[in-house]
């Protein structure tokens, strides 16, 4: 079995190397050029139609990566977990959408960080017992929550239909319980199963009208609802037309991934991040190369597996990021990754011995990402590390 010439150890007894050849594999990599294209690409989207952009930052959670979105200070953020938006907070963001249904015990916690920091943080619902609970929460924050109430626009996940009799009373109730209700806010998730310009544009368009429709009913009642939100990645970068909407929201555009090239939104140069791997093992007689980046590396997303094409665990490039035509890592365990050649392919392996670094790009730019602590920044095919990013983790 051929060794790759082992590299340099000086690098590697430092905490913080500065090229990818000292780094302890494995380890997460975003490319800055990448991510500040992928950011300026919706930014003049967004600004093009009329809609102000509310990124959500449940796919980065990092104020570094926050501050390329923002270069002139914090704007409007959407968040995940109530722990990014302390986190946020904590580096002077104050207006955030807590896009999660609530709990009373997270909503407490919500407005418990408002009535500290003086942030805006607002809520998230689509039921009558959520509406109610706000105002035992008012009475113990001594702060006025602000909601948007939660629409389902194409089956995907909770929300109303926005022709549900339940969005009054739900809206009363936000009311009756001291609140402050907002408008409405909707995700377009079943987008994420399309795969034609077509049918995306048609999607964006069909999420638009289902939302302004739930606020046009919201207003016939006596409910101003001035906020309109709405958003997907697939949604945001194929709207045509958002006459009626205030705010877009989207939070993987800026690192994209294998699941959004397959709904074809970006294409695999657009992959901002990836995890440097090292090969530990060679078998010929299976077809195989192993490295040590498994599902705790990579997570075990495998969201392109209903997809035309099926990326495994994710596709491989050379260190330098140039993607290996046709190599995926077809299976993982915790510790380890075994590439081979996609079925169906007839490409032989390539030549890479024990020792050698490869970059795995994500099918899910979150769950990669969630998987790790922090970002080496680098830049295109360049082996030097730029910085260090740490990254928010938790709940």
């Amino acid at each position: 079995m051929r060794i790759a010439p082992p590299m340099q150890t000086a690098e590697q007894t430092s905490p913080h190397p500065q090229s990818i050849h000292g780094l302890v594999t494995p380890s997460l990599l975003l490319d800055r050029s990448k991510l500040d294209r992928n950011i300026t690409r919706l930014a003049d989207h967004a600004r093009q139609l009329g809609v102000v952009l509310r990124p959500h930052m449940k796919t980065a959670k990092s104020i570094d990566v926050a501050r390329r979105v923002f270069p002139d200070g914090p704007g409007p953020i959407t968040v995940s977990t109530i722990a990014e938006a302390e986190y946020f907070a904590s580096h002077g963001y104050r207006d955030m959408t807590y896009a999660v249904g609530l709990s009373p015990a997270s909503a407490l916690r919500a407005m418990e960080l408002c009535a500290r920091t003086g942030a805006d943080l607002k809520l998230l619902l689509d039921t009558v017992e959520q509406a109610d609970a706000l105002a035992a929460v008012r009475e113990a924050s001594g702060v006025v929550p602000s909601v948007l109430i939660e629409l389902d626009v194409d089956d995907h996940r909770g929300g109303l239909k926005p022709d549900d009799p339940k969005l009054i009373e739900v809206a009363g109730r936000v009311v009756a319980a001291g609140a402050k209700l907002l408008g409405v806010l909707a995700h377009a998730g079943e987008s994420y199963g399309l795969n034609t310009p077509e049918a995306l544009i048609a999607a964006a368009e069909s999420e638009r009208m289902a939302t302004v429709r739930a606020a046009e009913i919201l207003r016939a009642h006596g409910h101003a609802c001035p906020v309109v939100s709405l958003g997907s990645t697939p949604t945001a970068h194929f709207a045509r037309n958002l006459e009626g909407v205030t705010e877009l929201r989207a939070g993987v555009y800026m690192f994209f991934d294998l699941v959004q090239h397959g709904v074809g939104v970006c294409s695999k140069d657009d992959i901002a991040i990836s995890v440097l791997a090292s090969v530990i093992g060679v078998k010929p007689e299976k077809g195989w190369i192993l490295v040590d980046a498994g599902w705790m590396a990579l997570s075990r997303d495998r969201g392109t597996a209903s997809q035309r094409v099926d990326q495994g665990y994710g596709v491989v490039c050379d260190e330098a990021g140039r993607v290996i035509e046709d190599v995926i890592v077809s299976q993982a365990s915790q510790e380890h990754g075994i590439l081979s050649i996609r079925p169906g392919s007839g490409k032989a392996m390539p030549d890479l011995p024990v020792g050698t670094r490869v970059r795995i790009l994500p099918n899910h730019a979150c769950a990669m990402a969630a998987q790790h602590g922090f970002y080496s920044v680098v830049d295109g095919e360049d082996a030097g590390i730029e910085a260090r990013w740490e990254r928010i983790r938790g709940w």
